[in-house]
């Protein structure tokens, strides 16, 4: 038996250290290669490691609540056969895209911050300041405490469990249920220029029986980074109505043959994702991102998919530049991106980094929606369900009635920084390539 060890894999280029949420084999269990052997959490994700080898679980060297950097040891697992002679250690591999370097521009995030928890971002790391009792702290927990409004000063008062006495999830999480319920005050200049010192919240009044649902961390993070999303953008919705006759049947003709030629079933939006990438092509002032008074424009193409989870919450994994894959290559995505999300297996960097949203809420069968812009993009699409109506077709011989398979495309966007003829103008770009497919198109 050969004993190597795991080590802390790397989750993304910014994720320099994660935090052990649980173990899910035990010191003793058999381990085949490529099974899930604990769940880590980081800043931006929960997700699954995987062992490299087939073994078994000799040793855990970090414990449920421990924070690990990047590259450290986890475990030690007793694997049969022979490794490298100069091969000591096993390190899970890096998540990377193989994609050219880009220029990196740094972009604001406005949901995340609070002036009295601060993270210091250097060659693309966050390297997190000591506390002025000095202390540290993980990007997860910051995370909680900002989205909890909790001052560093309070921060430190937490009891930790962890390694060195630091705060973990679980302490501080475990924290926030014994808090005393008072109404929180918070200085900012954005909402107004001071609050008064004894604002109070009216207590909520409930007549009959109610049953009493506590939010969980992802609820109560998406809660507030909507509501921070309608305070900064001015957020104008235009509607346009496609008909998607010719794509619906395409796909119909090609799914089956779609599914024994590539494993992957053929679903609507990844068509509807190609045109809203060509429209931005020819739009470019919709994939931008705005800081103040300035407006950065981005080369990258990097489409968001909204994805409902099983526990109700919302998730929207990226697309990094998508403009380089062709329907094919944006099918696989999508339906990768939809499956692991829905089995918590994303990576930080599938989760950051979008330029432009879609959201199919036609799944849900609803006819239109006024979708929320994801911060710090400027527009996000939604895409209704796809309906049989009657329609007025234009043909030499006249017009006729038909049968017509339409659906409305809902452009929701800021109109700080696009106005309503660009918008307008983008969605209507949409809707004319929709219409436009090519029905004798080969795969």
């Amino acid at each position: 038996m050969v004993q190597v060890e795991i080590l802390m894999p790397k989750m993304g280029e910014s994720i320099m250290e994660a935090t052990i949420l649980g173990w899910l084999k035990k010191e003793g269990d058999k381990v085949e290669q490529d099974e899930s052997i604990l769940e880590v959490a980081t800043d931006k994700v929960d997700t699954e490691i995987p062992s490299t080898h087939a073994g078994v679980l000799k040793e855990i060297l970090a414990k449920e609540g421990d924070v690990v950097e990047v590259g450290k040891p986890i475990a030690v697992l007793s694997v049969d056969g022979k490794i490298e002679e100069d091969s000591t250690e096993v390190v899970m591999p890096p998540i990377e895209d193989d994609l050219p370097a880009q220029e990196v521009i740094k972009e604001p995030v406005f949901a995340e911050e609070t002036p009295s928890l601060s993270v210091q971002q250097g060659n693309g790391a966050a390297v997190l300041e000591r506390s002025e009792r000095g202390r540290f702290y993980s990007p997860l927990v910051l995370n909680i405490a900002r989205s909890e409004h909790i001052p560093m000063q309070e921060l430190d008062g937490i009891t930790g469990t962890g390694k060195e006495g630091r705060v973990s999830k679980k302490d501080i999480l475990g924290y926030l249920k014994t808090r005393e319920m008072t109404p929180a005050t918070v200085e900012t200049d954005k909402l107004k220029p001071e609050l008064e010192s004894d604002l109070t919240v009216a207590p909520l009044t409930v007549s009959g029986e109610a049953e009493i649902i506590e939010m969980d961390r992802m609820r109560r993070m998406i809660a507030e980074r909507m509501v921070e999303s309608k305070r900064i953008s001015a957020h104008v919705t235009s509607f346009v109505e496609a008909d998607v006759t010719n794509i619906v049947a395409w796909r119909n003709r090609n799914k089956n043959d779609f599914k024994q030629k590539e494993g992957d079933n053929l679903t609507l939006t990844p068509i509807f994702i190609e045109a809203v990438i060509r429209a931005i092509k020819d739009y470019p002032m919709i994939n931008i991102s705005v800081d103040g008074n300035k407006i950065f424009r981005k080369k990258d193409i990097n489409i968001g998919v909204a994805v409902a989870l099983p526990s109700g919450n919302l998730i929207v994994p990226v697309i990094h530049n998508a403009d380089y894959l062709n329907l094919v290559g944006l099918t696989k995505k999508v339906n990768d991106l939809a499956r692991r999300a829905r089995e918590n297996k994303l990576v930080p960097d599938e989760l950051s980094g979008g330029t432009f949203t879609v959201s199919n809420v036609g799944q849900f069968g609803n006819v239109m929606g006024t979708p929320i812009i994801v911060q710090p993009q400027v527009a996000i699409l939604a895409l209704g369900t796809v309906a049989k109506k009657p329609a007025v077709i234009e043909t030499p011989q006249g017009d006729t009635i038909g049968i017509r398979h339409k659906m409305f495309l809902s452009h929701s966007y800021d109109h700080r920084v696009v106005d309503g003829s660009l918008g307008g103008m983008f969605v209507r770009r949409v809707a004319d390539y929709l219409e436009k497919f090519d029905s004798n198109r080969i795969i």
